[in-house]
């Protein structure tokens, strides 16, 4: 691999503009990948020096670990109303079914 630090201006100046955008996003993406990198690195180091001392992080922080939010359901299955689904992502096979079956979207909404 060609060591980044040696191209010169003038090797950037010989590029296209597409070239050179194509360049800084993939510059912009490894360096947000390397911050991400050091941040859970970080946040491990922290959490390993916690429990040691008989914490976790969320206990020394004050701040409980988030959790992913799968919305708010908008539809359910009228065969099984345990089943929902938010209106968001791919559509589940019972809400297709349904839709085949004949019945609407308001007829399957909450």
């Amino acid at each position: 691999m060609t060591d980044i630090a040696q191209i010169s201006a003038d090797q950037l100046n010989a590029l296209s503009l597409d070239e050179l955008k194509s360049l800084e996003r993939k510059v912009a993406k490894a360096i947000a990948g390397f911050e991400d990198r050091q941040r859970q690195a970080a946040l491990a180091a922290l959490e390993v020096k916690a429990k040691e001392l008989g914490f976790s992080l969320a206990e020394l922080t004050g701040v409980a670990p988030k959790a992913k939010s799968r919305g708010v359901p908008k539809y359910a299955n009228p065969a099984n109303p345990a089943q929902t689904w938010t209106g968001k992502g791919r559509r589940p096979d019972w809400f297709i079914a349904a839709l085949e079956a004949g019945k609407s979207p308001e007829d399957l909404s909450l």
